[in-house]
């Protein structure tokens, strides 16, 4: 027959045995048939007892020709198994709930199929639509847009400075990192003094100090450009204030004039000729009273405009600090040599102390041999950082398959990942960008061992084998910084690993060990 009594230790219903992978043989119903061995029990219809045709099963177990099992239905209203009277269900109520049926996966986006028991599994732990926490700003984002949210929308992603200083700062700091940058392009602070000069920040205040008398040169230069223009400034006022004092006399004498027309106008002369000189006299009075406002107007609004007293002070505050720095020029000369030279021994210092830093640092954690040996101290701190949400997954040092080989790494969930949040730890295998991808092969391909170790020395480590497989993006050449982790959402049970009959962790401190099974693989 196609299948056993059972799948996967839950019973089936009423539903066809001849769609699993093994193969069944059709029977013409009504025809003889004689067997080199004689028919097993449970290749008899138990309704007609000929070999079955087409056969299904029972919820209680029984089986039957397809033909016979609809005749049972059509005979009775509520169907009964002749064997143990037990009602007959249809296949459709079993497949409500078979976990062996097809479903489709609910997430948005993915029309993977699943079996109904790996849909839990699935959901938490392969979908590449379920989401995930960003490791950096720890919002919930989907796993296939993970890679490009971290790269290129994640807020408090480390990316490096633009002006390649060597620091890395998260994607929202690097504006304030810019205003502080030592390798950042800036202008003298002279420049509106004449000084053309534009350079590294941190070089800015050597140049400072060596353009010194430069610098005071063209504060001086612009001093006198201002008291030139100040000078102007006066002249034209003058100028002004003599043509006001012009127009003002010819007023005085017009009125005077108009007076005496006024009296000549009360004795003599015709009406109609004295109306006429009034009026000429009166138009022209008009005219240098309106002459006359315009240039008071104008005079108030040059003064208002050249206050010129702020700017005096400010330039006799100028010339009394540039005098003071005449003063110490001298002996600034001098201890700007010393300065410099201490400086320069201090850098010669720092930049080995830097390099000899980075190379104890390589020299101490990395491994060239497939192996990674990771030590993970304060778990219980780590462990209640991953349980508040703060730090849900930390990862290990990078570790190589060979000195030119593959970069890879480890990641672990000490509260869980998935289906086994909360419950497990779980450990995952991380194939990281490398400095020799192009020359390797592609997709990785080896078998990994995840271990956790016993510390008792009786080596009763905790391991998991996979064999990569080269149809997941987890294990292509990766695009970006890492691909997505592969491994094991349940790893090891916290009952397990902290149980005090265990000595899986000692002193707050626990190791996990990968390992690279490097057969086969090419050394470059």
């Amino acid at each position: 027959m196609a299948c056993s009594e059972e799948q996967g230790g839950v019973p089936c219903g009423f539903f066809r045995q001849n769609s699993g992978n093994s193969m069944s043989l059709d029977f013409e119903p009504d025809a003889e048939y004689q067997f080199v061995e004689q028919l097993e029990e449970r290749y008899r219809c138990a309704f007609c007892r000929s070999v079955l045709h087409n056969p299904h099963q029972t919820g209680c177990g029984h089986r039957f020709c397809q033909h016979c099992i609809l005749s049972l239905r059509e005979l009775n209203a509520v169907p009964l198994c002749p064997v143990d009277k037990e009602v007959i269900k249809s296949q459709e109520d079993h497949l409500q709930h078979c976990l062996f049926q097809a479903v489709q996966c609910s997430n948005e986006n993915c029309r993977e199929p699943v079996l109904r028991k790996d849909l839990k599994e699935h959901l938490s732990a392969d979908c590449p639509f379920r989401e995930e926490k960003c490791l950096y700003c720890k919002k919930d984002v989907v796993v296939i847009n993970l890679q490009n949210h971290e790269e290129n929308l994640c807020p408090e992603y480390p990316v490096s400075c633009p002006n390649k200083c060597l620091q890395i700062i998260p994607r929202t700091e690097v504006d304030e990192h810019l205003a502080v940058c030592p390798e950042a392009e800036q202008d003298c602070p002279f420049k509106h003094y004449g000084c053309t000069v534009k350079d590294k920040r941190g070089n800015l205040q050597e140049h400072e100090h060596s353009a010194l008398r430069d610098h005071m040169l063209l504060v001086l230069e612009k001093n006198f450009q201002l008291e030139e223009q100040i000078s102007d400034l006066y002249k034209s006022l003058e100028q002004k204030e003599s043509k006001i004092q012009q127009l003002a006399e010819t007023v005085k004498k017009f009125e005077k004039e108009f007076k005496q027309f006024a009296q000549l106008f009360g004795k003599n002369g015709t009406f109609l000729s004295n109306i006429q000189v009034l009026a000429s006299h009166i138009d022209k009075s008009a005219w240098l009273e309106v002459q006359v406002r315009q240039l008071l107007q104008m005079a108030n609004q040059q003064q208002s405009k050249f206050d010129l007293r702020p700017l005096v002070e400010a330039i006799d505050t100028v010339k009394q600090k540039i005098t003071l720095l005449e003063t110490h020029d001298q002996r600034l000369v001098v201890l700007e040599g010393e300065t410099n030279k201490h400086d320069a021994h201090i850098n010669i210092h720092k930049a080995q102390l830097n390099k000899n830093e980075e190379r104890f640092k390589l020299l101490e954690s990395a491994c060239y041999n497939g192996k990674l040996i990771w030590k993970v101290t304060d778990y219980k701190l780590k462990k209640k950082e991953a349980v508040d949400g703060h730090t849900v997954s930390t990862f290990s040092q990078p570790f190589y398959t060979s000195r030119c080989g593959y970069r890879l790494c480890a990641r672990a969930y000490l509260n869980g990942d998935g289906s086994g949040k909360g419950t497990h730890l779980s450990l995952y295998f991380v194939v990281m960008r490398g400095e020799f991808d192009s020359l390797l092969q592609w997709p990785f391909r080896q078998r990994v061992t995840l271990m956790l170790l016993d510390q008792s020395g009786k080596k009763n480590h905790i391991m998991e084998t996979f064999k990569a497989d080269p149809n997941s993006s987890s294990f292509k050449r990766p695009d970006g910084e890492m691909n997505i982790a592969s491994g094991c959402p349940r790893f090891v049970a916290h009952s397990t690993l902290e149980n005090a009959k265990n000595t899986y962790i000692k002193d707050d401190t626990l190791f996990l060990k990968v390992a690279v099974d490097l057969t086969d693989l090419e050394d470059l």
